[in-house]
């Protein structure tokens, strides 16, 4: 498995810290279709993935491979509009390069975004649901291979991926907002083909409430650098075998299009009280 060097991602940091001027205060990953939610940001300074040194490149519709920084409520905050999935032919080392970077950035703390689709049968389409845990079905982690000591230790800890804390402050922004936020386990499987009913009534037996094709290698390499993690899924489509209608991309970027003010006003609202 290709190792990520750390000459490489010091040479992102470096350039990302050089356009932007200074750490951000926390770092946010948009998933699919959501690239709208950096609305949000006051005095912009974008960049484009493919400027920055080795750094990957989105080849997947509703991933814009821009990064945004500016200000949101009382935080400075670098949205990354777009991510490299593991079902692109990227190994998983690759594809959390870029969370890599994040941890050197000077940010203690990192928010993910994700399209899933709903496994649990009283979730519905557009709604958000806040992850409480996840379980690693890709059947890799991004762990493997050779430790780099002055990212983390060898064997991480998981007991809690996703920060008690920062998971609070978001109910809270969603109460305050009127928003819809339901809670559940994530499970991430390889892909990139949707799942088979049979599949989906295993992963609801085994405790999931949602699925997707990303997040967990990244939350794993965040906690393996320090940061404290938060994630958030945008249930774009009742899973196999839930819905009469089979899933499709077109409607997974549709649903998270138009949940995307949805999604920025709760972030927004966590940014108002930083």
């Amino acid at each position: 498995m290709p190792h990520v060097s750390y000459t490489e991602v010091e040479d992102a940091r470096n350039y990302l810290l050089d356009r932007i001027g200074t750490a951000p205060d926390a770092v946010v990953i948009l998933g699919s279709g959501l690239s709208a939610v950096d609305e949000i940001v006051r005095d912009k300074v974008c960049i484009d993935y493919a400027s920055i040194p080795h750094f990957p490149v989105p080849s997947v519709s509703g991933h814009r491979g821009e990064a945004v920084f500016g200000e949101a409520g009382g935080a400075k905050v670098l949205l990354f509009k777009g991510r490299v999935h593991y079902y692109e032919g990227a190994t998983t080392p690759e594809a959390t390069r870029i969370v890599r970077v994040i941890g050197r950035l000077g940010s203690k703390m990192l928010l993910l975004t994700n399209a899933a689709g709903a496994v649990n049968t009283g979730f519905r389409a557009g709604q958000l649901m806040l992850i409480t845990d996840h379980i690693n079905l890709m059947g890799v982690n991004p762990l493997t291979g050779p430790n780099e000591d002055r990212w983390g230790i060898r064997f991480v800890d998981q007991t809690t991926v996703y920060d008690p804390e920062l998971r609070d402050q978001l109910k809270a922004a969603a109460r305050n907002g009127g928003i819809d936020l339901v809670e559940g386990v994530y499970v991430a499987l390889a892909g990139p083909a949707y799942e088979t009913p049979a599949e989906i009534r295993f992963l609801r037996t085994i405790g999931g409430d949602a699925v997707g094709f990303s997040t967990v290698p990244e939350a794993i390499v965040a906690r393996h650098m320090g940061l404290r993690v938060a994630a958030i899924s945008v249930l774009t489509n009742a899973a196999a075998g839930v819905s009469e209608t089979p899933p499709n991309h077109e409607e997974v970027l549709e649903v998270a299009a138009h949940m995307s003010g949805t999604t920025a006003n709760l972030l927004a609202g966590f940014f108002d009280n930083w």
